[in-house]
């Protein structure tokens, strides 16, 4: 390791355990938990001019070492799981390959490449649960366009070893289990749940604005807002996700007729 990475990892290490972070959590099978709380599967390969494939296909691999390392795990109450301490720094030694990283808005290659492809996953589930996120890096910068976009903008979570991480905790009285699967195509997971659920929730995005604020510098921003319903669709509270903001890397689309 590196002078710089290992400064990193002792910045991480002591960031985790003045959290109360475990190193570890424990696994239980599927049986007991078997009341699904939210779901959420996104594919793995992506037509993207200009990425070479063997990106995506070690981006697969990548995936499914650190599934090895998440799926099954317990989280009960006030437990918080830290997705880095748990998987662990990517290295070639560990059989991580090269995968697509975005650095300042550009694409380039990093050993451990696309796994911010899980943690964009578990922080979609995650807000579709009772469990609270407690650390949430953005991305700040919108690479690619709208098209084939299923997800308001800014609905995932960066990550980069150690320091930009996805920690979530249980503050409820129940017990959660997270399974996760690369599949031929797919990277697949679930929250279940020991209980059955007593709401639902919906995650909308408000106050979406693109701003021209230099000569080709375009920034978008908006603000991601949670409904929360009971089991008979009454809602129960509205409450406040994320506030977004990232500099667009294209140049976007303004239909004839629409705002300057």
């Amino acid at each position: 390791m590196s002078g710089a990475g290992r400064v990193a990892y002792v910045a991480g290490e002591w960031q985790w355990r003045r959290a109360g972070v475990p190193a570890r959590l424990d696994r239980a099978a599927s049986d007991c938990f078997e009341h699904e709380v939210a779901s959420h599967s996104t594919p793995i390969y992506r037509e993207l001019a200009g990425v070479d494939r063997r990106l995506q296909e070690n981006k697969a691999v990548n995936l499914a070492i650190a599934a090895t390392r998440l799926d099954g795990i317990v989280l009960r109450p006030g437990q918080r799981m830290s997705f880095w301490r748990l998987v662990g720094r990517p290295s070639y030694r560990r059989g991580f390959k090269d995968g697509l990283v975005l650095r300042q808005g550009q694409v380039d290659e990093a050993v451990g490449g696309g796994l911010c492809q899980m943690t964009n996953l578990l922080y979609w589930m995650t807000v579709h649960s009772p469990l609270t996120v407690v650390e949430r890096w953005r991305h700040t910068f919108d690479v690619f366009p709208d098209n084939g976009r299923t997800q308001p903008f800014g609905s995932g979570a960066t990550c980069s070893w150690p320091v930009l991480d996805l920690q979530i905790e249980n503050r409820t009285a129940a017990t959660f289990r997270l399974s996760l699967t690369v599949e031929q195509t797919d990277l697949v997971g679930a929250w279940t749940s020991d209980q059955p659920r007593s709401n639902t929730y919906e995650v909308y995005e408000a106050e979406h604005v693109m701003t021209n604020d230099l000569p080709g510098v375009f920034t978008r921003r908006n603000v991601l807002r949670r409904r929360m319903l009971d089991l008979a669709g009454n809602e129960v509270s509205d409450e406040l996700v994320a506030v977004n903001e990232g500099r667009l890397m294209y140049q976007p689309f303004l239909e004839a007729g629409g705002a300057g």
